[in-house]
């Protein structure tokens, strides 16, 4: 369900010239809980309560990527909503997670909320998709993180199948997720690790000949990570990048270590 308000009428289509973006978009997630596109900042009352997560929960980018936001940030925004919908001083209230006028935030707002669907509505990935869509409500799709044009990009139904498949298979489960571990893991200075398919098959940054702090991204050498995957029965590294560390540093430590180098932005 949308509700719309546009330039020159008061509300539903404007017959006028001139601009015809929507300045309101609400959408009815469940009975409770609405998503809204804003172009004002709106003020709570005895009924409704707004809140927005464009400057809480922000993704670092590389170049010209922008999104979607990791999977501790959907945890952060689930347990965000969950405790909202359940507080007692909100019992009354809806409850509108709203965006403003950034296409980038728009988008990164509307995985949000269509994941939430997914994951704890049960909704199916289309279903999800199409009620945030409803009313010709349309979002940019993500890119790569790249210099100059993208010529692949990723949108929000990609983004909610992603999320269902994880969770059919197991990947996924926000009963068991460990928010500090996956938060410690994923930055830069900590190994820049991410369990792909959970105690299978994990990405991480890399390696380098020795660690060093470079232009202020963090290197690190094997023996960084030596430790860790032991830890984690990790048994083969493959390398996809050009040759920064020799790879006897790993094959002495009794792991298998192949090369299978690809050109940036192409498919391994």
């Amino acid at each position: 369900m949308l509700w719309s308000h546009e330039p020159g009428g008061r509300g539903g289509s404007s017959g006028g010239r001139g601009d015809q973006r929507k300045e309101h978009c609400n959408f009815s997630i469940s009975d409770r809980l609405c998503f809204a596109i804003l172009y004002s900042r709106p003020k709570s009352a005895s009924n409704v309560h707004y809140f927005s997560i464009d400057n809480e929960l922000e993704y670092e980018n590389f170049y010209a990527d922008f999104g979607p936001l990791n999977l501790a940030m959907v945890y952060r925004y689930c347990c965000k909503i969950n405790k909202k919908l359940k507080s007692i001083t909100m019992l009354r209230k809806k409850i509108v997670h709203f965006t403003g006028s950034d296409q980038r935030k728009q988008a990164n707002a509307a995985f949000l909320v269509g994941c939430y669907m997914v994951i704890y509505l049960g909704r199916t990935p289309e279903e999800a998709y199409r009620i945030l869509i409803f009313g010709e409500t349309s979002y940019i799709p993500f890119r790569d993180a790249a210099y100059g044009s993208c010529n692949f990009y990723i949108t929000l139904l990609d983004c909610f199948h992603a999320v269902k498949k994880a969770m059919q298979y197991g990947f996924l489960n926000f009963n068991s997720f460990n928010l500090d571990e996956y938060e410690h893991y994923e930055k830069a200075e900590n190994g820049d690790l991410n369990w792909i398919i959970p105690d299978r098959f994990i990405a991480f940054c890399g390696p380098h000949s020795r660690a060093r702090l470079e232009s202020g991204y963090h290197q690190h050498s094997p023996e960084t990570y030596i430790q860790y995957f032991k830890n984690h029965n990790v048994t083969t590294i493959i390398r996809l990048n050009k040759r920064m560390y020799d790879a006897k540093r790993f094959t002495d430590a009794g792991f298998d270590h192949h090369d299978l180098f690809f050109a940036d932005g192409s498919t391994p």
